[in-house]
């Protein structure tokens, strides 16, 4: 009879297990099922999940605190890391090669969509002013649910374009689509979905409908320059970890 090799102990099985389960909480976390800052479920419910006994989960838990993807707070449970290590470097060959022309595409918006936010401060009439705060209104909705937001965002700076009552804006607004906003292009940059940064964007483009609201040019102009400065910040040092 065919010798199966020998009977693995509990010791011996348990690396496996806990592989396992850090295999598929590390492509949760990395694929945006699990968002930055997140709470992972309690022990009795990965146990649950994963049909393994606590020490395996806590394994688990522990080798994927060493490599940053979580932290845990006394008493609250464990988190998703609010800033993932590297990255940048899980993003496609395909994503990579995309961030040149998104850092191209982020100068061109600053002074295109800076000068758009304050024609639409002085020109915007009554309905267009509607359809600004709608747009902001809806991508806070969608963030504070955590659904995706980035039509939403760009229906924002759509609106925006419209209230500049100017058919240059327009067209160029929508001959971009969707594809303006950086996000849209690196689907696995797992910081896309944090819901730190989400909510900072949402508080930057309340700040630009105030003052396009206020019919502040002035204010709409530099509340949107800082708002596209802020990504370019972003995504150079993103270029710069795929270049190290």
């Amino acid at each position: 009879m065919k010798s199966e090799g020998p009977i693995k102990s509990e010791g011996q099985r348990k690396p496996r297990l806990a592989e396992t389960v850090i295999e598929a909480l590390r492509a949760d976390i990395i694929g945006g099922r699990l968002p930055l800052g997140a709470q992972l479920p309690t022990e009795p419910g990965l146990i649950e999940r994963f049909g393994v006994s606590r020490t395996v989960i806590r394994e688990a838990l522990a080798e994927l605190r060493a490599a940053g993807l979580v932290h845990a707070l006394q008493g609250k449970g464990v988190f998703v890391a609010d800033d993932l290590p590297g990255q940048a470097m899980r993003l496609s060959v395909e994503e990579q090669r995309s961030i040149p022309k998104t850092l191209e595409m982020l100068e061109f918006r600053v002074a295109f969509e800076s000068e758009a936010a304050a024609l639409a401060a002085q020109r915007r009439n009554a309905a267009q002013d509607y359809e600004i705060r709608h747009a902001h209104d809806v991508m806070a909705d969608l963030v504070a649910e955590k659904t995706a937001a980035t039509r939403a965002d760009f229906d924002f700076h759509l609106a925006i374009a419209r209230a500049t009552n100017n058919s240059f804006y327009i067209d160029a607004m929508q001959s971009f689509g969707a594809s303006a906003i950086p996000r849209a292009k690196l689907p696995n940059l797992a910081s896309s979905r944090s819901e730190t940064y989400l909510n900072q964007v949402v508080e930057e483009h309340g700040r630009i409908a105030d003052a396009i609201s206020g019919q502040d040019a002035e204010a709409a102009r530099k509340a949107m320059r800082l708002h596209i400065e802020n990504s370019q910040q972003r995504y150079r040092a993103i270029a710069r970890s795929v270049r190290s």
